[in-house]
């Protein structure tokens, strides 16, 4: 059985960093690209980033561009989230989802399977 867990969000003042993880378990990632989306209240999922669980490139969208980075740790079969510079329009629930697809898409529909979302609140 697929599982994603996400970890590491929290409350933080604007400027501030956080470093959310997910956690993959239930069968071989290696082939997947794996994405984090965020979920405001009132609006839809929106895409952060992706990047190949092999290795390779990346993707960003233009809000977070230079501010927050996604990695990997094969050795631990996790994703991280590494995130900066924070602002209080950064305040969603955090999630990771996991796509067969080749590309690194943008749009929720092409993710296979998503963890339960982890919150990230950030005070001005």
């Amino acid at each position: 059985q697929v599982q994603l867990v996400e970890s590491g969000g929290g409350l933080v003042q604007a400027g501030g960093s956080l470093r959310l993880s997910c956690a993959a378990s239930g069968r071989t990632f290696s082939n997947y690209v794996m994405g984090w989306f965020r979920q405001a209240p009132g609006k839809e999922r929106e895409f952060v980033a992706a990047s190949r669980w092999s290795g390779g490139s990346t993707r960003y969208a233009d809000s977070v561009k230079g501010r927050f980075t996604i990695s990997r740790d094969n050795a631990k079969n996790t994703v991280a989230l590494q995130m900066n510079s924070l602002k209080p329009d950064d305040t969603a629930v955090y999630y990771c989802g996991a796509s067969r697809d080749a590309l690194l898409l943008v749009t929720p529909s092409r993710y296979d399977y998503w963890g339960q979302g982890t919150q990230v609140t950030v005070s001005s």
